[in-house]
């Protein structure tokens, strides 16, 4: 709906995964579109945040060394491929 703070509460998600990422020494971690699916999260959305919180983390810290982004929809992968490249 969009009135629970699903914007704040994904960021949140990829957030949280990167700091235990870290703290585990993690070389590598792999992000799906989150939300996209079944929560019908707008993915133009959704891929914004993750990669804004994936941004964010990096500029600080240098573990995990490889952030993939992944999935089967070929529009989520064009929506993250604008957004990085």
């Amino acid at each position: 709906g969009g009135d629970k703070n699903e914007r704040e509460l994904l960021k949140s998600c990829y957030q949280t995964s990167l700091r235990l990422a870290n703290s585990y020494k993690l070389s590598s971690i792999a992000f799906p579109a989150i939300s996209c699916g079944v929560y019908h999260f707008p993915p133009e959305e959704a891929c914004k945040i993750a990669t804004e919180a994936v941004k964010e983390f990096i500029k600080t810290k240098t573990i995990p060394e490889k952030i993939i982004f992944i999935d089967i929809n070929e529009t989520i992968i064009n929506i993250y491929n604008n957004l990085l490249y």
